[in-house]
């Protein structure tokens, strides 16, 4: 088992930045693939950012990419989510996740444990 907790969410204005930390503890980080997702009120969960064990493979959201970058230290057991040019429309709980695949699927259903989420607002 792994557990996830995030942190780094706040309110911040458009066109700015924030960076997202999931700290994970447990079994060995490079056993799993590390996905973010966010989920606004009303709407589904929706994948943002994907990395696969090594980092040797990204992939985003059509929505964030070039604004948003993932990155991981398995030697900290953390992933980052770094997020530029923010939009009101990236306003949501963002939620880490881990999957024991090698390759990050964009697939909630797909990964074995979660965090609690951190919130992100972003103002207009």
């Amino acid at each position: 088992q792994v557990q996830l907790v995030e942190s780094g969410g706040g309110l911040v204005q458009a066109g700015g930045s924030l960076s997202l930390a999931c700290v994970a503890s447990g079994r060995t980080f490079s056993s799993y693939a590390m996905g973010w997702f966010r989920q606004a009120p009303g709407k589904e969960r929706e994948f943002v950012a994907g990395i696969s064990r090594r980092s040797r493979s990204t992939h985003y959201a059509d929505s964030v990419k070039g604004r948003f970058t993932i990155s991981r230290d398995n030697s900290k057991n953390t992933v980052h989510l770094q997020m530029n040019s923010l939009k009101p429309e990236d306003t949501a709980a963002y939620y880490c996740a881990a999957d024991e695949a090698y390759y990050a699927d964009n697939r909630y259903q797909q990964y074995d444990y979660w965090g609690q989420g951190t919130q992100v607002t972003v103002s207009s």
